[in-house]
C-alpha cells in the first residue's frame, strides 16, 4: 500500500534542512535592525555602526560560546565578568608597568607576552574552579559566585585600584579601531576565502554523508545554502569596506607609515580584528562541539551524568576541562575589551557575566542541559548588542535598557520552552 501512496511534499525549509531555531533568531534580529532603523531616520543600518556593533559583540560572543558548554554541562558560570576585570587588569599592569622596565618601552614582544598572560591565566583561573566543582562536589553556582566576588576584590588589588594606561600599540590592534582592521584589500581576500572555505565545507559534509549512506539534500539545496552563506560572507566585507576612516585617524595613520596626506586621500576600515578573532573562535569551538571526542563527552554528559559516567567518562574530569576552557576564552575577551578601550579601570567587565550567559540561552542553549550551539550563542550576543545599541542610539535609559534585556531574556526562553514542547525537541 505504501508504494502506492503518494509522497508527501516537503516545504522548502524541510527540503533545506533548516533549524527553525536559527531561522527565528535571525528573523528576529533583522526585525529588531529594521525598528531601530526606522526610529533613528535611517542611521542605525550604517557602515558606521554596523562596524561598531560587531567590535562591540565580539567580546561577549566569544565567551558565550565557552557559556555554551558550561551550561550544557549542567553547570553555570557568574564569574566571567570579574574574571575579565581581573585578568584585563592584571595585563594591562604588565604592558604598563612590569614589561616596559624589564624589556624596554614598545618592545616588540610585548603585546604576545600579554596575550599568553590573558590566555594562560584565565585557563589556571577557570581549571581550579572546575577541579572544586568537579572533585570536591560544590554546586558550580556557588564556587562561580565566589569567584565573581574574588576576582571583582582581587582587580582592585592589583593596582590599587589605579586605571592602566595607555597599553602597547600594537595589542590595541586586537580592539578594533581605525588601525584594528584588515583594512579594504586584505578584507576582501579574507572574505574571498571565508566564503570558498564556507562552499568546501558544505561539500566535504555532503561527501561525508553519502559516504556512510545518509540521506542528504538535492542539490539545488545544497547549492542554494553555499550561495546564500558565501553571499552573506561577501556582503558583510562589502558593508565594512564601506566605512571610511575619519580624516583624524588617516592623518595619524599616514603620519607613522610616512605617506603624505591629502583632502583627497580615503581609507575605508574593513573587517575589524575582534571580528576575525571571534569568527576564529566560533571556527574551531565548532569543530570541537561537533567533530571531537571531547566535544561528544560534553554533550553526553549534558544529557544524562549518570549514564555517561557508567559508560566510562570521566566526568570529573571533563568538568575541569570545560571551565578550563570557558577561562581561556575569558582571557581572550579580556584581550579585546581591554585593547578596545586603550585602558583598563576597576569597572572593566562589570555584568558581562549576565550577557553572557542571556546570549548562550537566547541563542537557544538549554538550561536543563545537553543541547546548544556554538553558532546560536554568537547570534543571541548579537541580538543582545543590538538591543542595548538600539535603545541608546534613540536615547533609552539605561536603567530602561536593562529592564527591556531581562524581559527580552525571559521572553526568549518561554519561547524555547513552548517550542520544545511543540516539537518534542531535546
Amino acid at each position: 500500500m505504501s508504494e502506492n501512496m503518494p509522497e508527501k511534499k516537503q516545504s522548502i525549509v524541510q527540503t533545506l534542512e533548516l533549524d527553525m531555531r536559527l531561522i527565528g533568531m535571525i528573523g528576529a534580529f533583522i526585525v529588531i535592525c529594521l525598528v531601530f532603523n526606522v526610529a533613528t531616520d535611517g542611521r542605525f543600518l550604517t557602515p558606521r555602526n554596523l562596524f561598531n556593533l560587531s567590535v562591540q559583540t565580539a567580546s561577549v560572543a566569544v565567551m558565550a560560546t565557552g557559556m555554551v558548554f558550561v551550561i550544557v554541562t549542567r553547570n553555570i558560570d557568574l564569574s566571567v565578568g570579574s574574571m575579565l576585570g581581573f585578568i584585563g587588569m592584571t595585563v594591562a599592569a604588565l604592558q604598563v608597568q612590569v614589561l616596559p622596565d624589564l624589556l624596554g618601552l614598545g618592545h616588540w614582544s610585548i603585546w604576545i607576552i600579554a596575550a599568553v598572560a590573558a590566555m594562560a591565566l584565565g585557563a589556571v583561573l577557570g581549571a581550579f574552579q572546575g577541579w572544586i566543582i568537579g572533585y570536591l562536589m560544590v554546586p558550580a553556582f556557588i564556587v562561580t559566585l565566589g569567584g565573581f566576588l574574588v576576582f571583582r576584590g582581587a582587580m582592585w588589588w592589583v593596582t590599587k585600584g589605579q586605571t592602566q594606561a595607555p597599553l602597547d600599540a600594537t595589542f590595541r590592534l586586537m580592539g578594533g579601531g581605525a588601525e584594528g582592521t584588515l583594512g579594504e584589500s586584505l578584507s576582501w581576500i579574507f572574505g574571498g576565502v571565508a566564503a570558498v572555505v564556507a562552499v568546501a565545507l558544505i561539500l566535504l559534509s555532503r561527501r561525508r554523508k553519502v559516504g556512510h549512506g545518509f540521506t542528504v539534500k538535492p542539490v539545488w539545496a545544497e547549492a542554494l545554502l553555499a550561495a546564500i552563506l558565501a553571499g552573506l560572507i561577501i556582503c558583510f566585507v562589502w558593508v565594512m569596506n564601506a566605512y571610511p576612516i575619519p580624516k583624524g585617524a588617516m592623518k595619524r595613520i599616514a603620519a607613522a607609515e610616512g605617506i603624505e596626506y591629502t583632502d583627497t586621500l580615503v581609507w575605508n576600515h574593513g573587517v575589524a580584528i575582534p571580528v576575525v578573532i571571534l569568527i576564529a573562535v566560533t571556527a574551531v569551538m565548532t569543530i570541537i562541539a561537533t567533530r571531537t571526542r571531547f566535544g561528544r563527552y560534553v554533550y553526553a554528559t549534558g544529557g544524562n551524568p549518570e549514564a555517561a559516567a557508567l559508560s566510562g567518562i570521566n566526568t570529573r574530569l571533563l568538568t575541569v576541562k570545560v571551565f578550563a576552557l570557558m577561562g581561556a576564552l575569558t582571557g581572550i575577551s579580556a584581550i579585546i575589551a581591554s585593547a578596545r578601550l586603550n585602558a583598563v579601570d576597576v569597572g572593566l567587565g562589570t555584568l558581562d557575566e549576565l550577557r553572557v550567559i542571556a546570549a548562550a540561552v537566547i541563542g537557544g542553549t538549554a538550561l536543563s542541559g545537553g543541547f546548544g550551539t556554538i553558532y546560536g550563542a554568537v547570534i543571541g550576543a548579537l541580538i543582545m548588542q543590538t538591543l542595548i545599541s538600539g535603545m541608546a542610539s534613540v536615547g533609552v535609559d539605561a536603567p530602561l535598557q536593562s529592564i527591556v534585556v531581562g524581559i527580552v531574556l525571559v521572553f526568549a526562553v518561554w519561547i524555547d520552552i513552548v517550542y520544545r514542547r511543540k516539537t518534542g525537541v531535546v
